[in-house]
Order: structure tokens, then C-alpha cells, then sequence
């Protein structure tokens, strides 16, 4: 079900009052990706999975990047901001609260650099191998907004002290930071849905 919105996405309603789950996938996905992680880690929960704007190679994505690992910071500020007014008009068309962001990789940043921008836009987020998506963001307050960073002890594109700048950052601005590392690379394994599912129903 999708109403005509800014973002091309998918919207499937739930039967829980819970916060909604927005879904953000990596490059190379669409709206579809995660739906079947959203499913997996909340059956009853409204799931609400935009596509992103930014093509590289014919593959989506969220912002743009120079190389892997590098991103064009002008960009992510501008998709952020883009991302955030999406979710509040998708909230208004959909009648829904503020969601939780289930990211990975691309999305995981995305949506990292929305707590950091426009930290009113979300009530939490599960952030499944994220990166650092800027280098100095302006300071935030996420007031104890709830976050859970997973990272990949062998994950070849993320150093482990990316992944902890950015669990200092998100600290730093107050918000309630869960981290785990996990014995995998940069896929998503079982281990990975079933934490994000016991922190989600804590």
C-alpha cells in the first residue's frame, strides 16, 4: 500500500499502537529489501520502507559517496533532511507515530545522520553496521532517544573505531546507546534479528 509521497516506498499497516518501524535499506535495495526483517522482528508493527533517491552504478542509495568509505558530506545533509520531511508527511498520510529507523549499511548511515540533524524526527533506531556519516555534525540532543548499533568483528568496510566514533557521537548527544559486536562481517546474520528483536520488546 503507498500513498504519492516525496519517496517512492512501501507502506504496511500494523495491528500494534507500538512505534512503527521505518525500514532503510543498502545500496543496491529498494522498498522491498527489508521488509521481510521488519516482519521477522515485528509482526505487528506498521512498517513504512522508502527507496532512495541517489543512484550509483543504477543502484539505490540514500546519499551519495565518493569511494567506499568516503561520503560526499554536502549530500548527506541535504538526503537527511529530505528523509526526515518524508517520514513526518508519511506520518501525517499514514496516521503514525514518530518511527524506529531498522537500517543497514547505507540506511544504518542514513539514518545515523538523521538522529544527528534531525534528531525530533525519530524515537529510536536499530542501526545494523553503521558508519560515522558525518565527520563534524552540529551538536544534538536525542534527549535519551533509544539507539542499537551492531556492528561485524570482520566487517571489511567498517574499522571498529568508526563504528565506535560513532557510538561516542551519539552518546555525546545524549542519547541511550546499546553497542554489540558481533562474529560476522557486513552481513546480516539470524544473531543480528534476533537482538534487534529482544531490544525492541525490552
Amino acid at each position: 500500500m503507498t500513498q504519492d509521497l516525496s519517496f517512492i516506498h512501501r507502506f504496511e499497516p500494523g495491528t500494534s499502537t507500538a512505534a512503527p518501524l521505518l525500514l532503510l535499506h543498502g545500496t543496491g535495495g529498494d522498498e522491498t529489501d527489508l521488509l521481510p526483517l521488519g516482519k521477522a522482528l515485528a509482526p505487528d508493527r506498521a512498517l513504512l520502507s522508502p527507496r532512495g533517491k541517489v543512484l550509483e552504478n543504477g543502484m539505490p542509495r540514500f546519499f551519495r559517496r565518493l569511494a567506499e568509505g568516503v561520503f560526499d558530506e554536502q549530500d548527506v545533509i541535504k538526503r537527511a533532511h529530505e528523509l526526515a520531511d518524508f517520514i513526518a508527511e508519511a506520518g501525517k498520510a499514514y496516521k503514525l507515530a514518530k518511527p524506529i529507523a531498522v537500517g543497514f549499511s547505507n540506511g544504518a548511515n542514513i539514518a545515523a545522520a538523521i538522529l544527528l540533524l534531525r534528531p525530533e524526527a525519530l524515537s529510536g533506531a536499530i542501526l545494523l553496521r553503521a558508519m560515522v556519516p558525518l565527520a563534524k555534525p552540529p551538536q544534538a540532543e536525542l534527549a535519551q532517544t533509544p539507539v542499537l548499533i551492531v556492528s561485524g568483528a570482520s566487517d571489511p568496510i567498517i574499522p571498529a573505531s568508526n563504528a565506535n566514533l560513532l557510538v561516542t557521537m551519539l552518546k555525546n548527544a545524549h542519547a541511550d546507546v546499546q553497542h554489540v559486536t558481533l562474529p560476522t562481517g557486513h552481513t546480516l546474520t539470524q544473531n543480528d534479528v534476533t537482538l534487534a528483536t529482544k531490544w525492541l520488546n525490552r
